[in-house]
């Protein structure tokens, strides 16, 4: 949230169930009332294994929570939003890889095709791209396949595929020791959270000569359509602090440059050196020049974004 320039600590929120036999009203207002008990201090909203109409039962309950829909005066799904981060990300990567930021002509492989991959498919086509799409549900495949006129693989055979960005936009750990070698790609960007699966991969992946867009900056888009939303939504702001996503990258791609380090290592230096600034400029404002640094250093409280719904999910319902 830090380094989508949001003034929001962050947090997680995970209901534990099968999203295709668990999900019901009774869970999620009870969920909402258990959220409207910290009055504020935490916000709560959809993510993998929840949609719309779950938040409108929580919704019920608490003010504290985003993506409603826009019955109940939200903004609806943010997965559009987040695929419209991720396609300004990939116009920075082109940027920084190849002197030039139009997808046009350049062959991408989405890995996951669920709301945020589907959406980002599109884009990607009206961009001019030419997208290879995979996904563990074989309907979505075959829908894919139709509605959208892609090329399909095998979720394990998307890795080999010739491409030149690898977008993961499914669940987190896709790129590891074991995975990266296989990469065709000059470019890894994609909305999955958690991308990096080891330590020494974001090394590993700089050796390499891959440009990695470090997943919490690029995927930020449905996270900023929410935080539009507690402010009373406006489609058009929305978007525009999403496009900021675009300057944000080539601003983790220099210090990276600069100091011959992993991406993902340029950004969490440039949210510590965010989060550092805010909480002295906390201090300057209380004079407590020797106060222990708290959660909320960050901005004015502490805020989830998304509740997860794990178990075993339908990969449409993935994010």
């Amino acid at each position: 949230l830090a380094a989508a320039g949001l003034n929001l600590g962050g947090g997680k929120a995970v209901i534990i169930g099968d999203p295709r036999r668990d999900k019901n009203e009774s869970l999620f207002r009870a969920f909402g009332r258990f959220v409207d008990r910290m009055s504020g201090l935490f916000y709560t909203g959809e993510d993998v294994g929840t949609d719309t109409s779950d938040m409108d039962h929580v919704r019920k309950e608490t003010r504290f929570v985003g993506g409603v829909s826009p019955e109940r005066g939200g903004a609806g799904d943010p997965s559009p939003v987040t695929a419209y981060g991720v396609l300004q990300g990939m116009k920075a990567c082109a940027a920084e890889r190849w002197g030039r930021d139009s997808l046009d002509g350049r062959r991408v492989a989405v890995q996951g095709l669920g709301k945020v991959g589907w959406h980002l498919t599109e884009l990607l086509q009206q961009a001019g791209a030419i997208v290879i799409g995979s996904d563990v549900n074989h309907e979505q495949l075959k829908r894919a396949r139709k509605q959208l006129g892609i090329h399909t693989v095998d979720p394990e055979d998307i890795y080999d595929v010739p491409v030149d960005i690898f977008a993961p936009c499914a669940m987190g750990g896709a790129i590891s020791e074991r995975t990266l070698p296989r990469l065709t790609g000059e470019v890894i960007a994609g909305s999955a959270n958690n991308q990096i699966d080891g330590k020494a991969v974001p090394g590993l992946i700089l050796e390499r000569g891959i440009l990695y867009a470090p997943d919490y900056v690029i995927n930020a888009g449905g996270l900023i359509n929410v935080y539009v939303e507690l402010h009373g939504y406006d489609r058009t702001r929305a978007l525009t602090l999403t496009r900021e996503i675009y300057g944000r990258l080539r601003n983790v791609f220099e210090v990276a440059r600069d100091s011959g380090i992993p991406t993902s290592a340029a950004a969490d230096r440039i949210v510590e050196q965010r989060l550092t600034e805010e909480r002295r400029r906390r201090e300057m404002a209380t004079g407590d020049l020797d106060s222990t640094p708290d959660s909320t250093a960050s901005g004015v409280r502490l805020a989830s974004m998304s509740v997860n719904m794990t178990g075993a999910m339908e990969s449409s319902q993935v994010r």
